[in-house]
């Protein structure tokens, strides 16, 4: 058993719940910065959270389909929480960003689009990419060190990310039991037996508030719990399935406002997939929102706190845990590619190269300034550049 998770914690579930409402609030960079603050804040600067229970939590919420940061969140309330914990805390940390697209969705009803946005993203998106760069290199050295095999996970990961532009389930899967057979090997197998393994193989948009269009909401929820279910992979990962069903299968948003939506979710802060918070606005209202949300959270949330009490209760045994660090590492190393696909896509000149290198300089050299100042900063200089570089 993990002995880490047994003892009495040295922080209170309020103080947990306030922290996690501060970084939904202010915590920018979609899933793998949010990662990296959880870590760098409740593992190494408060010691909340230990090392062990940390890299559980992630390689749980690679396993899992549905938000990654948003599933690391919610187990890491339960590790002394349990399901209240862990309930409350996926409230706290998804709460704030909700409110902020469900704002937005009701300016952009009313006010016919955000023109700003396209301005705002510019400097945002490029700042977002130094952002997440920065976490990425900073768990990668926690997380995988000098081992020499978790950096061949991590580097195959981080490859078949960048070529992808997806992250696949089964070798998250793959990359766990590699570290198993390799570090902790079962009986049958250190006797030499082979044959067995090799025979086995690997495995129109805003509806009126408080109009309740019931057959809608149904139909809404029902899509919204499919794509929480079902993808795989972090932030702009659900953005392609999300696509195929608001766009072109049931045509609840044209290609323009589908754009905005995404947008919107890489200027808020918190999970990314709070985009369909505002989505649900577009389609039916606040109801909208609200079942959008709940339909694509509940799955994370569900496939978080049912398997966490066996990671509780059998993560100190050696093939577990070589089974985790094999995942970790390929999550990091997908993270880490990801990295790459959301720069091919942000920086498209030299501003905003010049935003993202300076944005990676300032954290390497000011390890206190805050994330939420340098993105202020980026929007401010996309609303001067903007207009001046595309006009």
């Amino acid at each position: 058993m993990n002995t880490a998770a047994t003892l009495a914690p040295g922080y209170s579930l309020g103080r947990l719940l306030r922290y996690m409402l501060r970084l939904g609030t202010f915590g920018f960079g979609g899933p793998v910065a949010l990662a990296g603050y959880m870590r760098r804040d409740l593992v190494e600067r408060l010691g909340w959270i230990s090392e062990a229970d940390y890299k559980e939590g992630l390689a749980l919420a690679q396993l899992a389909p549905g938000p990654m940061a948003a599933q690391l969140a919610i187990y890491l309330g339960y590790v002394h929480y349990r399901i209240l914990g862990a309930t409350l805390v996926g409230f706290a940390f998804v709460l704030p960003s909700f409110l902020m697209v469900v704002a937005l969705g009701w300016a952009y009803a009313h006010f016919g689009g955000l023109p700003w946005m396209q301005a705002v993203f510019y400097g945002v998106g490029a700042a977002v990419v130094g952002i997440i760069a920065m976490s990425a290199y900073k768990l990668s050295g926690k997380t995988v060190g000098r081992d020499k095999l978790l950096w061949v996970i991590f580097l195959t990961l981080a490859v078949v990310t960048f070529v992808t532009e997806s992250e696949i389930a089964w070798l998250f899967i793959a990359a766990g039991l590699v570290g198993w057979l390799w570090r902790a090997p079962p009986k049958w197998l250190r006797r030499g037996n082979m044959n067995a393994l090799a025979a086995a193989g690997l495995p129109s948009a805003g509806g009126l508030l408080f109009h309740l269009n019931v057959p809608l909401l149904v139909q809404i929820g029902a899509f919204f719990a499919k794509a929480g279910a079902f993808v795989f992979g972090s932030g702009l990962a659900i953005v392609p399935f999300l696509y195929g069903g608001v766009v072109s299968e049931h045509h609840w948003l044209n290609d323009k406002q589908f754009v905005d939506a995404v947008a919107v979710a890489m200027i808020t802060p918190g999970p990314v997939v709070i985009t369909v918070g505002f989505i649900g606005y577009l389609v039916a209202g606040l109801p909208g929102a609200c079942v959008a949300a709940l339909g694509t959270f509940l799955p994370c949330y569900l496939f978080t706190v049912l398997p966490a009490p066996y990671f509780k209760k059998y993560g100190g045994l050696p093939g577990v845990k070589a089974f985790v660090g094999g995942i970790t590492a390929a999550a990091v190393g997908a993270i880490t590619g990801s990295v790459l696909v959301i720069a091919k896509r942000s920086i498209v000149d030299l501003p905003t190269a010049a935003i993202a290198v300076a944005t990676v300089l300032l954290l390497w050299r000011f390890k206190k300034l805050q994330e939420p100042v340098i993105v202020a900063a980026a929007a401010l200089i996309g609303l001067v550049a903007y207009p001046i570089v595309h006009g």
